[in-house]
């Protein structure tokens, strides 16, 4: 399934996205811990953030450890892959494979969205941009492609 695919579905049920945030914001323990938010999630879309705080830093206290936004990028690629199934509250999505580039140091909030490529049927494929906050602008901080198991019910 291409996005093109994806596009004619009918739009996310309510109950869906309800239950993603919930999942992510609430009962995840270490998502919940980055205080990860949902800002979007759509058919073939998401938008996740993790705001700046001094505990995610590295050692100089500034910049933020590459593997957060490498959870971010993780999660965001895995999420919008259930956004393809039928049913988004069945089956379950796996991380195969996770390629992050890194551009620059992240020393702001960080803000990750994720694009379908393609949904298969047992392997999806996922563009994901992390951008921080920095000086009032949004920079892209990390570039990721991830491929993804599907486990369609």
């Amino acid at each position: 399934m291409d996005p093109t695919d994806i596009a004619e579905m009918d739009p996310l049920p309510d109950a869906a996205k309800t239950f993603v945030q919930r999942k992510l914001e609430d009962e995840h323990g270490y998502l919940s811990w980055l205080n990860t938010s949902v800002e979007v999630i759509e058919r073939g879309r998401v938008v996740l953030s993790i705001p700046f705080d001094d505990k995610l830093t590295n050692a100089d206290g500034r910049t933020i450890h590459g593997g957060v936004a490498a959870t971010l990028i993780d999660t965001a690629g895995g999420v919008v892959q259930r956004t393809a199934f039928e049913d988004p509250l069945e089956g379950g999505v796996a991380t195969v494979n996770l390629n992050a580039n890194y551009l620059r140091p992240a020393t702001g909030d960080l803000r990750a969205e994720a694009e379908i490529v393609r949904a298969g049927g047992s392997i999806g494929v996922s563009d994901m941009t992390v951008t921080a906050a920095t000086n009032g602008d949004r920079s892209e901080v990390v570039t990721g492609q991830g491929s993804f198991r599907l486990f369609r019910e």
